[in-house]
Parts: structure tokens; sequence; C-alpha cells
């Protein structure tokens, strides 16, 4: 920084305002800096930063490895909502998260001086390990259950009101005869989205088909697409668009007309959504908005400030799967 600021012909604190974007600095003169910077190659050193301040300016993220679209679209959120925070990112996997387990990996983050630790939980067993385990810095978890007294704050995109959208736009084109094919019953998004499917269901009067249990996968929805065209009801929602995709295929394959014939709903809205045969409705999360409440959360209890947002609305998203119901 010496070094820098003899080049650009200003002191060492005015370069220090510079790269920590203090306002109070003349245009011409940051120019000058920048220029400085660019010229000798300077990084800043973090870790002797992190000696000075006390702060590592670095966020710990826990996932459970998953690749399924939800988990993995989470942690990019994450990520991208952390630097635009000024924080960096250090990612560690629990594929097996026992409590012990997230010690460790707790314990390694202590070791880089991370000022706190989000944690992507899709199921009981992360989600239980990570209570156990909090406590030492600030610790949110991403899932879909209520906050624990004394746990960990929870931050989540609304999956029964997802499902509710589903079944309720279902409902108004007519549909009487549905099904749900659920995700695996473990996950506690496959959960939020059979409780909302049945609340918006039984608000309407009737009963539905009992739910089918799925994977997440494409092949999943293959599978059940198939087994239903013995007995076809006029729609089905799909807990994920992977497994829509799969329901696709079969009515494809067998020449049922969608949605002439049945309709099909998916969640998340993955990108290709637009571009299945026919385009599919589904219901859109807003992963960006996700990772930024978790950050800026994570943030506020990092400087000591308690906060309890709201959970992040999911949206319909209207396209050609889905029509009235056929008159049978």
């Amino acid at each position: 920084m010496n070094d820098v600021a003899r080049l650009a012909g200003v002191s060492h604190q005015t370069v220090s305002r510079v790269l920590n974007h203090h306002p109070n600095v003349r245009e011409d003169t940051r120019a000058r800096v920048l220029s400085a910077i660019a010229e000798l190659g300077y990084r800043r050193n973090s870790a002797a930063r992190a000696l000075v301040t006390r702060r590592s300016s670095m966020i710990g993220i826990v996932t459970s490895g998953s690749v399924r679209y939800g988990p993995a679209s989470t942690l990019v959120a994450l990520e991208q909502a952390a630097r635009s925070a000024g924080f960096f990112v250090s990612v560690s996997v629990a594929s097996h998260p026992t409590p012990g387990a997230m010690r460790d990996i707790l314990e390694t983050f202590m070791d880089q001086s991370v000022e706190g630790v989000a944690v992507i939980a899709p199921g009981r067993e992360v989600a239980d390990a990570a209570r156990a385990a909090s406590g030492q810095v600030p610790v949110i978890m991403l899932a879909s259950v209520p906050r624990e007294s004394g746990g960990p704050q929870t931050i989540c995109v609304d999956q029964e009101l997802g499902a509710r959208l589903a079944a309720r736009h279902l409902i108004g084109l007519g549909h009487r005869d549905l099904v749900q094919l659920t995700g695996p019953d473990d996950w506690f998004d496959a959960q939020a989205r059979v409780r909302g499917w049945r609340a918006e269901t039984e608000a309407a009067g009737f009963q539905p088909r009992p739910e089918i249990e799925g994977d997440w996968g494409s092949d999943r929805g293959y599978e059940v697409g198939v087994s239903l065209l013995a007995d076809l009801p006029t729609a089905v929602f799909a807990a994920n668009d992977q497994m829509a995709l799969g329901l696709l295929r079969a009515f494809a394959e067998a020449g049922v007309d969608v949605p002439g014939r049945v309709s099909v709903v998916g969640f998340d809205d993955i990108e290709g959504a637009s571009n299945f045969y026919p385009p599919l409705t589904t219901v859109r999360q807003d992963f960006e908005a996700l990772g930024k409440t978790a950050i800026d959360v994570l943030v506020a209890a990092i400087r000591g400030v308690t906060s309890d947002p709201a959970s992040i609305p999911p949206e319909l998203v209207r396209r050609a799967s889905t029509g009235p119901a056929p008159a049978l």
C-alpha cells in the first residue's frame, strides 16, 4: 500500500479509503490510486487485513452435496449474494451430516475465522445436525421449516404457497380429477408442497386422488406417467420440473394430448422449462431473492442484529401445458 501511495502521490490512508470504497475521496484522486494499483499489480493481503481488523469477511456454507435443482441453485444464489455484500465463501459438503460431522465442519470454519455460517438443509438430518452444532458463530438455515426456539434462523421460499398456486390454477380451469406426484417424503420442500396442495384442494371442497411419491428425477416422472395411462386424471401436479418432463414424455409417446386430455404443472421453473413440449406451466422460485435475504439476515446477525424475514413468495408461470378440464 505504501508503494501504491508513493506512485499515486497520496497518503497511505487515502489508498485505504479507496480500497474500502470510502465516499469521501475525490474522483481524480480515486482514479490515480486505481491506476497505481493496476500498474503495480497490487493485491490486498486478506490474512494481514483480518489480523488488523479482526474480520475475515468470510462466510461458511454447508450443503448436503445434492445436485438437485433447488439445493444447487440455492448454493449459487448464496455465493453471489455474499460476494455482492463484500464477503468470500468457504463451501463444505456434508454428505453424511451427523452432528459429529457438522461439528467437524464448523471447527474447520472456525480455523478459517468465518464470521457466520449458512446451512442448506433439504431434510431433517442436515437440520438436526445444524441445530446441534450451532452456537460458536451466527448460523442461519435455509429450510422449509419453522424456526425452533433457540435454534438457527430459517429462511425459505414459501413452498406451501407454491403448491397452493398450482392447485388453485388447475381448480380454476375446472379440473376436479387431480393427483400430485410428490418429492421424496424426507425432504422439507416435498412435505410443504403436499401440505399446500391438500390445503387448497380441501378449501375448494373436494378430495383429489392420493398422492404418488416421486424422487425428483425425470425417470420417475416417466414411470408414473406410464402407470397413469390406464386411468388418466385430468391434471397432474408434479412437485418439480424434472418429474414433469418425464410425465410429458410418457403422455407424448402414448398419444395423450397435453393439455387437451390432461394438464401438467411443474415446480421450480428450471432453465429450459419454456422449451418443454408443450411449454411447461410451473411455479417459479426466486433463488436470487432467497440468497440475498439469507445473506442479509446472516450479515445482520454478525453485526448483532436479529431479524425475522418473511418467506420468499413464489410465482405461477402459465404456459401451454395446462388448459380447461376436458368434458368427459
